[in-house]
């Protein structure tokens, strides 16, 4: 996979409705091969009646492989900003095309341009508190474990984090 092969495409409200209504016509919106093991995180696409609009500051992203003409996963940014200076990052990539680079692309697409906004001091996010493909991902781009936090969901998570200095994509 070549670096620029992987394209993040912002997600609009049309995307999320066209995702309610079904896979085919979400394919149909996208115009793109989508694979069937995805989205693992479907409330990804949920619309919340206090959205009116996207966030067009913070967005999510369908991560797409123009070569291939395919989807590979999403993901984005998981709130606003801070008052400290952090935006938070999450993914996911389909299952078929795991281990194929893509999450590393995409995490990096995505420091880049949360590092574009001078405010940003840095980027955080969280997996699993187990050893993962995500943990791995993390540490490629210059991740480093913060913390280990609880989670009601699934017990405990670990809290990454990459400071606007350390930065080397």
């Amino acid at each position: 996979m070549h670096a620029l092969s992987l394209e993040l495409i912002p997600v609009q409200r049309e995307h999320k409705i066209a995702f309610q209504k079904g896979v085919s016509s979400f394919r149909e919106k996208i115009s793109l091969t989508v694979p069937p093991d995805w989205p693992q995180f479907p409330e990804a696409f949920h619309i919340s009646d206090a959205e009116v609009t996207e966030n067009l500051v913070w967005p999510a992203f369908l991560f797409v492989c123009r070569s291939e003409a395919c989807l590979v996963g999403n993901g984005g940014f998981a709130g606003d900003l801070s008052s400290e200076g952090e935006v938070e990052i999450g993914y996911e990539i389909a299952p078929c095309y795991q281990n194929k680079g893509f999450a590393t692309e995409a995490v990096r697409q995505m420091l880049r341009y949360a590092f574009a906004c001078a405010e940003v001091s840095a980027v955080i996010a969280h997996t699993l508190a187990a050893e993962n493909a995500s943990k791995a991902v993390l540490k490629k781009v210059g991740m480093t474990f913060s913390e280990e936090l609880p989670n009601d969901e699934v017990g405990k998570v670990w809290r990454w984090r990459i400071n606007r200095p350390a930065i080397s994509l």
